[in-house]
């Protein structure tokens, strides 16, 4: 497994196949299907099969904004308690957060709150911020009304996305929406100040 890395967007001279590198990380109560968002935006694919994620993983894409090329190199959790303390650890140099719940299970949008706690707790101050409740293809099985993920998400302080990995909708919105965001809070520290120097995960 690699070891997460505080970029803050740095440059790196050694590669040349991109301009910065934004970590971000997709977090959540178990279930939620946060492997599935990522697997459809990275590799435009959808298993139907809960497989649970053990630790912590990654996959790597790379966009383009204002002429820059982009790595994004976004973090799947374990939302499960005893893998807690490992994946907060990765919350640190993280620039931006998917926190997602299922609209079909009300524990999972109860947990945001926590969820929101954690990442003022372990992440970085600037570090931006997207609410996303998934499977929203699951209509029939609804138990969190839109409204009510709106207006937590306005109390939060975060932005707002239904979604679904299965039927592909808002995926790639969501991602794209973050890097903006991102872009718009660090664009002129990420041109005007030195990088932060490289740090390994101490996991």
């Amino acid at each position: 497994m690699a070891s997460a890395t505080a970029t803050y967007g740095q440059k790196e001279s050694s590669d040349q196949n991109f301009d910065y590198m934004f970590k971000i990380l997709i977090i959540g109560n178990s279930s939620v299907g946060k492997t599935s968002f990522l697997f459809r935006y990275a590799d435009d694919s959808f298993t139907p099969a809960f497989v649970s994620t053990v630790g912590i993983d990654f996959k790597v894409k790379t966009i383009y904004r204002n002429d820059k090329r982009i790595k994004l190199q976004i973090w799947d959790t374990a939302g499960q308690e005893r893998y807690r303390t490992i994946t907060t650890a990765y919350y640190r140099g993280a620039m931006g957060f998917i926190l997602m719940y299922d609209i079909t299970n009300e524990e999972s949008f109860n947990a945001v709150q926590d969820w929101s706690t954690q990442i003022k707790t372990y992440s970085w101050d600037n570090a931006q911020v997207l609410l996303v409740g998934n499977k929203c293809d699951m209509e029939d099985e609804r138990v969190v009304a839109g409204e009510r993920g709106r207006q937590l998400s306005e109390h939060l302080g975060f932005q707002f996305f239904e979604a679904s990995a299965k039927d592909n909708i808002n995926v790639k919105q969501t991602f794209e929406r973050l890097v903006d965001i991102i872009w718009a809070k660090q664009g002129p520290q990420l041109t005007e100040q030195p990088a932060p120097p490289h740090q390994d995960c101490a996991c």
